[in-house]
């Protein structure tokens, strides 16, 4: 998978390789789909969300211009994978998911396999986790139609937010934004599709 669907298409950040080679994308797919675990692309893990396809995930990951002991949040906690990818590369994960069922199944499973550099919540992601804040990093695993102002402000200077912008069920851009001397520096990744941004 990292060797086909990752270093082929130009993702070359060591750290991201080695723990998506690490991390077994399996036990974070639903029973019916592991056949699938992995191939390069997204899978229903119910409540109308995905796992995201692997090349996206590893995609993100290395934007987020991240070094080990980071205090990285990110939104949508979906499954835990981007989570447990996130603490497999040494950092000190804040994440949060609004759907109940997710949120409980996630936390358990990210538990379960050891991460205990995860923290997970429950909650309506838009308003980030000041608690913990600022953040060295910030990745948002669904695309609401603008970039919400409480995670920009939850952004540490010299820190880079990555996030998906644009209409459900169409083509959106995935953004690249660097906080530089109180500035916000929009970067465009290219087009992406991602599921709908929920609120509470």
């Amino acid at each position: 998978m990292v060797r086909d669907q990752i270093e082929l298409r130009g993702v070359d950040d060591p750290l991201v390789l080695e723990a998506m080679r690490r991390v077994e994308r399996h036990r974070f797919v639903p029973e019916e789909f592991l056949d699938q675990a992995y191939d390069d692309h997204p899978l229903p893990i119910g409540y109308g969300q995905t796992i995201s396809q692997p090349y996206i995930v590893a995609l993100m990951s290395a934007a987020l211009g991240v070094q080990p002991g980071d205090r990285v949040l990110e939104i949508g906690t979906g499954s835990g994978y981007q989570a447990a990818v996130l603490a497999e590369m040494g950092m000190e994960v804040y994440t949060i998911e609004i759907v109940p069922e997710l949120a409980e199944a996630a936390s358990a499973r990210l538990q379960e396999l050891g991460y205990s550099n995860v923290q997970a919540l429950n909650a309506d992601g838009y308003f980030g986790w000041e608690e913990h804040a600022p953040y060295d990093a910030i990745i948002v695993t669904a695309a609401p139609d603008h970039l919400p102002q409480p995670l920009a402000n939850q952004l540490a200077e010299g820190g880079r937010l990555i996030i998906p912008i644009g209409p459900a069920g169409l083509t959106q851009t995935l953004w690249q934004f660097e906080h530089v001397s109180g500035e916000l520096q929009a970067v465009n990744l290219g087009p992406v599709v991602f599921v709908p941004f929920t609120r509470k």
